[in-house]
């Protein structure tokens, strides 16, 4: 009876610890990742108000990142050395944003901004708030409330490309327009 009463508890961990070891589950796949376009589409002319304008043969959703991208050119505007002015190229990519973004007022924006590897970490964070900061107060020009707009530096931290020659830093020296809220 004792035997009995100390070999069921014993058997019990035994399993347990059996049942402990019985491999890993395999990993659920991973979603399609949304990939941006090699060269961003440069529309001929803006679409009246309300409509978007799409690639014949594509389904982009209205609304959609994808259509945001398609719609602006980019979402992306990029930076000189050591500057945060907005050339002529960024100011017609954000004014393309922000008529974009007056079409959807749910939708808001977290302006990322960024810079390449040289540089202290604080500097090019700092570098980087500016630099979104500069492209945040372009679109409140445009007339996007500044309520729907946010800004983070991340520096040196996340490149878009890597490398250490002029034109993956040429590519790092940015500001991203990341779309939140409702879409």
């Amino acid at each position: 009876m004792v035997r009995n009463s100390v070999m069921l508890p014993l058997l019990a961990i035994a399993l347990l610890g059996l049942s402990a070891c019985g491999g890993k589950k395999p990993l659920p796949e991973a979603p399609p990742v949304e990939t941006r376009p090699e060269a961003p589409m440069a529309p001929t002319e803006a679409p009246p108000q309300g409509e978007t304008q799409t690639p014949v043969g594509t389904t982009i959703a209205p609304g959609s990142l994808a259509d945001f991208v398609a719609q602006a050119g980019s979402d992306t505007v990029l930076f000189a050395y050591d500057s945060y002015e907005l050339d002529d190229a960024a100011r017609a990519i954000l004014i393309r944003q922000a008529q974009w973004l007056a079409r959807y007022p749910g939708v808001r924006v977290t302006v990322e901004g960024h810079a390449d590897e040289r540089g202290t970490r604080e500097y090019n964070l700092a570098l980087g708030d500016r630099r979104a900061t500069s492209a945040k107060n372009f679109l409140a020009a445009q007339g996007v409330a500044t309520a729907r707009l946010a800004t983070i530096s991340y520096g040196k931290e996340r490149p878009a490309v890597d490398g250490s020659d002029e034109a993956a830093f040429a590519q790092n020296r940015r500001a991203v327009s990341a779309l939140t809220g409702a879409q």
